[in-house]
């Protein structure tokens, strides 16, 4: 492909406007956002105006984040929010949730209200979306709503939900904890590591056998299970990592570095007390 340097404004809206699959629709997307030129955002707001999904979610996507630092934010976020009001498209309504998301740092309650009111829609698509808009809000409906959303029947909401509630926000209470037990017996290993880092990095001891355990069976895919060791800063996970090494050198099941880097950051963050 050409390299988008080279294409016009008008011709990446062209393509994005004219094109049957969406081969390349995120490069497209990006050239615009970067380019953050008087002409791409006034097209972009014509766009969510259309009365066709396809141009509104084009416009969106530019516009979710539009210039870097971002540019016409509250101009932005007011039009996503008039929207949503009326929008029926699940694939429009995931589009905005996005771009909220990535620009949620000032909304209002009325507006976290209007996003929790999206809890229980039947399109896991939007479901999915909306976790990601609510990151890092700690008010109450927005807390309530990711617990609800950690229960979800999708494994992909859970995962998504339980890292909102256990990484992206600071609160620690007793409801939050619960909440992340009961997904420390997921079946699927994506919303349960999450569970776990989010009640290590809140120091509850309880974690700590599980962690044990989940370091003795680790492979390619316990990076996180390391971060929650390094959030617990437990001295006795200095010879177990030791013995860990040992064993990986023979079973080679993860990458040697990880556990290495892990055993050094312990050992410095205990010299420091």
């Amino acid at each position: 492909m050409k390299k988008l340097i080279n294409y016009s404004n008008e011709k990446i809206f062209t393509r994005l406007l004219n094109n049957k699959s969406n081969d390349n629709y995120w490069n497209y997307i990006s050239e615009l956002r970067k380019r953050k030129t008087k002409d791409i955002f006034e097209k972009s707001i014509l766009l969510i105006e259309s009365e066709i999904a396809k141009e509104r979610i084009i416009g969106i996507d530019v516009l979710a984040q539009f210039g870097f630092p971002r540019l016409h934010k509250n101009i932005i976020l007011k039009k996503f929010f008039n929207l949503l009001k009326n929008e029926s498209d699940k694939y429009a309504i995931s589009s905005i949730f996005y771009g909220i998301g990535h620009n949620n740092e000032n909304l209002t309650v009325k507006q976290i209200d209007l996003l929790c009111s999206f809890k229980k829609h039947k399109s896991s698509r939007i479901r999915y979306s909306l976790a990601f808009a609510l990151f890092t809000k700690q008010e109450p409906n927005a807390i309530q709503t990711l617990i609800e959303l950690s229960k979800d029947r999708d494994y992909e909401i859970r995962d998504w939900a339980t890292f909102g509630l256990g990484t992206q926000i600071e609160i620690d209470n007793v409801e939050i904890r619960n909440v992340l037990w009961k997904r420390i017996n997921d079946k699927y290993e994506g919303p349960r590591f999450e569970a776990i880092f989010g009640l290590a990095k809140r120091k509850d001891l309880r974690i700590k056998e599980i962690l044990i355990t989940e370091l003795e069976n680790i492979d390619e895919f316990g990076s996180l299970i390391l971060e929650a060791i390094e959030e617990l800063n437990d001295k006795e996970f200095i010879l177990l990592l030791e013995n860990q090494i040992n064993t990986n050198r023979v079973e080679k099941r993860v990458n040697e570095e990880w556990l290495t880097n892990t055993l050094e950051k312990i050992k410095n963050e205990l010299k420091r007390f």
